[in-house]
């Protein structure tokens, strides 16, 4: 039975279905037209719900970030997943193993010591594990540097038990990008490294299926490059603040947002709701940092929160009294889904279910 959004108890977080079913659908025809496969990012949902969603609209697999999260949507029924992280340790190689026998499984590499402990314990086992090598184009965190990639793959390529299957990058350099255009050149930039790496591998005589790229907002520069396979974005299923600030989308295409109510309002410039850092997270908007979320329909920002609390900087010539009820845009959708186990899924002005965040903490 649908509810009115009237009667939830606050602090929620509410996922509007109409805007999800666009972005959805917005982002397939994207990778469609460019000629590539979608393997979103499931991270930013980590929600079996949304998952299948992705799926039904074509989307090849999923991608994941750590092997706990592979685990939850494996025993869901997901039955192709890639990690794209550096996955380190017999521990994990064997729980990957495991996941091996039920799943279509590749993780990410950009080490021959991280790659070792990974092939030992599926060479012991007389099985091969798919591996994508990590190139660094531009971000800086963690992946090969370019002209040390053919080095390095061809070393990784040596170890038992892995079969170098492609490379993969994150231009995540992108959420910096002042305007659309430089984020457009991020995104032009991050095709061309890792195509021109996978060229460089192939040289060598190595095989490279995959060609692995994206971020929500390089997506659409990143994805029509020569030679990119797969496109790998993740917020764009609900967009956020910084998403709107980035241009990557306008604000009516921000799905998520925080039904939050006014529980003080101390002076004419400050107010406080019911949604503090446990709600909407401390991460800072992108590209410049501008409190921790914005009051729909208003100029008012979340200026600064505390556990429980947050604290609006109240615009000029805008009033809250005590039992408002707003909602607030966050700066970082990922973030908020894994602070909440389920999320209100509305449509119009009607919670018409859940949805769960089953990977919800999954870190290790």
């Amino acid at each position: 039975m649908t509810a009115s959004i009237d009667d939830l108890p606050t602090p929620a977080v509410l996922v509007d279905l109409d805007v999800v079913e666009r972005n959805l659908a917005r982002m397939q025809e994207r990778t469609r037209r460019a000629g590539v496969k979608l393997r979103p990012h499931a991270k930013t949902h980590k929600s079996p719900e949304i998952g299948r969603m992705q799926l039904a609209a074509g989307a090849s697999g999923l991608t994941l970030a750590k092997t706990s999260e592979a685990e939850v949507f494996a025993d869901l029924g997901f039955d192709d997943i890639f990690l794209g992280y550096p996955i380190v340790g017999a521990d994990k190689g064997r729980r990957l193993l495991a996941l091996a026998d039920r799943i279509r499984l590749a993780v990410g590499v950009d080490s021959v010591e991280g790659a070792r402990t990974l092939g030992a314990v599926f060479h012991a086992a007389g099985r091969r594990l798919s591996v994508l090598l990590k190139v660094d184009c531009g971000f800086h965190r963690v992946g090969v540097a370019p002209e040390d990639a053919v080095a390095l793959a061809l070393r990784i390529a040596q170890e038992p038990g892995l079969t170098l299957s492609g490379v993969f990058t994150h231009g995540g350099q992108g959420y910096g990008g002042r305007t659309s255009d430089e984020v457009a050149r991020i995104g032009r930039e991050e095709s061309r490294i890792v195509s021109e790496t996978a060229d460089a591998l192939r040289a060598a005589g190595l095989p490279v299926g995959e060609v692995s790229l994206g971020s929500t907002p390089t997506a659409g520069a990143a994805m029509t490059g020569h030679g990119v396979t797969e496109c790998r974005p993740g917020t764009y299923i609900y967009n956020d603040g910084s998403q709107v600030a980035l241009g990557s989308c306008g604000p009516e295409d921000c799905a998520m947002t925080i039904l939050a109510t006014v529980v003080s309002v101390p002076a004419a410039d400050r107010a406080v709701v019911d949604a503090g850092t446990k709600t909407l997270s401390s991460d800072p908007l992108r590209p410049v940092a501008d409190g921790l979320g914005l009051v729909v329909g208003r100029r008012t920002r979340v200026a600064r929160a505390s556990e429980e609390h947050g604290v609006l900087a109240v615009a000029p010539g805008e009033t809250f009294r005590v039992g408002d009820r707003v909602r607030i845009l966050p700066n970082h959708t990922c973030a908020v889904s894994n602070l909440h186990g389920a999320l209100a899924a509305v449509r119009g002005g009607r919670v018409e279910g859940r949805i769960t965040v089953a990977a919800r903490g999954c870190v290790q």
